[in-house]
């Protein structure tokens, strides 16, 4: 059994109410559940309604959810199929599968490099005083864990208990393999940008999995938080991802990517299935989405590492083999213990990497995100075909 197919198996036996879809390049989606935006939930709901339950507000500004009837023998797949038009038509109706996402440090492994291993103390990034901005990263991932290097930050003095990790207290077992992934973004970023102000918001679960509606209700959320704090939410990092029944974008995440891409940069992982298949939200036009590059040896060309995913869509690729980061100070995984460091792999450490470096540009010289965007991302800086701009220790 492959990665894939085995990372799919496990999701499938520890989560009922996910099915997957479309044969071995298809999709994981919830089970009898359709996401329709609101301006077309009246009529959806009409043709679909002797296969509907009943129909529910999702909770999210603008998005209803109508639950099948079990017993009704139909795939939401192919019900959305023909909600749309069927094969070739324009899409009529902006109505979704609820598709199921997962972090992006592996398949399953996690790269080349497996599982996070323990590494060495790393002393605290340092920031320079007297930079021209501060600048609010928001993270959507699963939560944050305490650190040494995030103590005494206000930022990390303003999470709550929504937003630390749900870490599994089992100190006998295995960690779920995702524990540990947010608390790992946020010192890539940190390394990078030593004074950001991160906002978080919890929405993978500790095995990495998560779906559409709960990434709504993240994006949601943060946007509430930072308004309430009456602040910027300059640059979102999306470490997570999935690929579609069609590998057509979801019409219901395109839509409120779109909205938070007013005001924000959205970065978001490219995946890890070394696939051109379109990875999402990644790729879509209002996210840049960032490949992983290998480990590089002196003198050597930058290069795809093997897992990342790849394709027209990629914006950036950036380090993502072999990363050294902020992790658990407790925990257990195949008899290693973790004291508060890791190394890992996967395009999830290349994302934060790139918004990173925007934080930075920002920071230092008073930019706004998409002018940042811009500088890091010129025409003029190094590119690798179907990777796009290469972002590195010196760019």
């Amino acid at each position: 059994m492959t990665d894939h197919a085995a990372r799919i198996a496990r999701i499938l036996e520890t989560h009922q109410d996910v099915v997957h879809v479309g044969g071995s390049t298809g999709a994981l989606i919830k089970k009898d559940q359709l996401l329709v935006l609101d301006a077309h939930a009246d009529a959806v709901h009409d043709d679909a309604q002797r296969w509907v339950d009943h129909r529910e507000d999702s909770g999210v500004p603008g998005v209803t959810v109508l639950r099948l009837r079990a017993d009704a023998g139909v795939d939401a797949a192919e019900l959305t199929h023909q909600l749309r038009g069927g094969a070739g038509a324009h899409r009529r109706t902006s109505v979704t599968p609820n598709h199921v996402l997962q972090g992006a440090p592996g398949e399953i492994t996690g790269g080349p490099e497996g599982k996070p291993t323990p590494a060495p103390d790393m002393a605290a990034p340092v920031g320079t005083a007297g930079e021209a901005r501060q600048v609010t990263v928001g993270v959507l991932d699963t939560g944050i864990d305490e650190h040494p290097w995030f103590d005494k930050h206000p930022w990390y003095q303003d999470c709550t208990a929504d937003q630390h990790e749900a870490l599994n207290p089992a100190k006998e077992s295995d960690m779920e393999p995702e524990s540990g992934h947010g608390t790992f973004i946020a010192g890539v970023l940190m390394q990078h940008a030593p004074n950001v102000y991160l906002r978080f918001e919890r929405v993978l679960e500790p095995d990495g999995v998560a779906d559409e509606l709960a990434l709504l209700h993240g994006i949601a959320k943060l946007q509430a938080q930072a308004a309430a704090k009456g602040s910027n939410l300059d640059v979102v990092n999306l470490s997570l991802g999935c690929f579609t029944f069609d590998d057509r974008p979801s019409p219901v995440l395109a839509d409120a990517v779109a909205r938070l891409a007013r005001q924000s940069v959205i970065v978001a992982a490219a995946g890890n299935a070394a696939s051109d298949r379109p990875f999402w939200p990644a790729a879509l036009k209002d996210v840049i989405a960032v490949a992983a590059l290998a480990e590089q040896s002196a003198g050597t060309e930058p290069e795809r590492a093997s897992f990342s995913n790849y394709g027209w869509w990629v914006d950036a690729a950036a380090p993502g083999e072999k990363i050294i980061s902020s992790f658990l100070t407790h925990g257990e995984e195949s008899n290693h213990q973790f004291h508060g460091f890791a190394k890992w792999s996967g395009t999830s450490f290349a994302a934060p990497y790139v918004a990173g470096k925007i934080a930075a540009l920002m920071a230092a010289k008073g930019m706004t995100a998409r002018d940042a965007v811009s500088e890091l991302l010129s025409a003029a800086g190094p590119r690798i075909p179907d990777l796009g701009v290469v972002v590195s220790a010196d760019r």
